[in-house]
């Protein structure tokens, strides 16, 4: 997947963060180019870029036509200089991709799940993946469960990693910036950032491997909450006395029949309904592995008899594993531009 970096909408970083992400954004771009875009005055542009180039983070790429007078040199940022690595922990596996800095995956691969162990066993398969790939530059990694600023706050059933700072652990470790974020975060940016959606307010919803959880966008931030739990809809009251996680336990082991039942099917019906009430989103998006478009029409009917039809979002399906993995690369990459020097 190409082209997936999107500036963070303000960088108060040095301007060679802002130079680096223009650059990238634009493909190409002469001093010229790059002083219009970015506000910055020619000398100074000249001054970064030329330490660049002397760097190996950009390239001369030629010069452009002539219009009369001396013709301008235009530079392309060396995809190959920093790479990241986007690396997601699940109940039976873990995931991980290494991509340039224009997000060209190298290398994606799944090893047994961390989960169950040591984080030292994380610890070791990222540094097999840095000896590997030496420019790798950040890291991402997803969790199924609350983080706050790195540190796992909720995690059940891992209680080895229950308040365990595993972005401070990672980064002292390695040198390398890190960022640790909650699974459904992770997912609902993704699938924004794989469709090109800005300012919109979406709800992502999964069932998946570590039972329910939400990702939450309001008008194209990611909600975290004040003590960073926003999301965790298990806890969602629901027929005075179940939770939103007790409505949708079945003994059904098949994914795609998890929702069902007909209470299953109430449960999110109401769920829906209440995140339409408080949030109004434009679309509730389920995992193409939990859901199929007869299955969205059921849900559909029924959230309807909870709340006026013309208000429900529009109910579609994605890949999850996809949006996840393509959310923690985008994390990655804003942080390869903005903390790496």
């Amino acid at each position: 997947m190409t082209n997936v970096f999107k500036a963070p909408k303000e960088i108060r970083e040095p301007l060679i963060y802002r130079i680096r992400a223009g650059l990238i954004m634009m493909g190409s771009a002469t001093k010229a180019e790059l002083s219009q875009r970015l506000g910055i005055s020619f000398p100074t542009i000249s001054k970064f870029m030329a330490q660049m180039e002397k760097d190996g983070e950009i390239r001369y790429t030629g010069d452009d036509d002539s219009s009369g007078g001396r013709r301008a040199k235009r530079y392309t940022y060396d995809p190959e200089y920093m790479l990241g690595l986007a690396i997601f922990l699940e109940k039976d596996e873990t995931n991980y991709s290494i991509f340039n800095c224009i997000g060209e995956v190298k290398e994606q691969g799944t090893k047994p799940s961390v989960l169950h162990q040591e984080v030292q066993m994380l610890a070791d398969l990222i540094e097999a993946l840095i000896e590997k790939y030496p420019r790798l530059r950040s890291i991402a990694i997803g969790v199924p469960g609350a983080v706050n600023n790195g540190k796992i706050i909720f995690i059940p059933p891992y209680q080895q990693f229950l308040d365990y700072d595993l972005k401070e652990e990672i980064e002292s470790r390695f040198q390398i910036p890190v960022v640790v974020e909650n699974d459904m975060n992770a997912s609902v940016l993704g699938y924004a950032s794989n469709l090109e959606i800005e300012n919109e307010s979406l709800v992502y919803l999964y069932f998946g491997q570590n039972g329910p959880g939400s990702g939450i966008m309001i008008h194209g931030e990611v909600l975290r909450g004040s003590t960073f739990f926003s999301g965790e809809i298990s806890f969602v009251p629901q027929y005075d006395n179940q939770s939103f996680l007790q409505a949708l336990q079945t003994n059904d082991r098949n994914r795609r029949n998890l929702l069902a039942g007909d209470s299953q099917m109430d449960a999110v019906a109401r769920l829906i309904a209440t995140f339409t009430a408080i949030l109004n989103p434009k679309a509730v998006v389920f995992c193409d592995d939990e859901a199929d478009e007869a299955l969205l029409a059921r849900v559909a009917e029924r959230s309807s008899a909870y709340i006026p039809q013309e208000h429900l979002p529009m109910l579609v399906m994605s890949s999850w594993r996809q949006d996840y993995l393509t959310g923690l690369q985008q994390l990655a990459l804003n942080l390869m531009i903005t903390d790496c020097c």
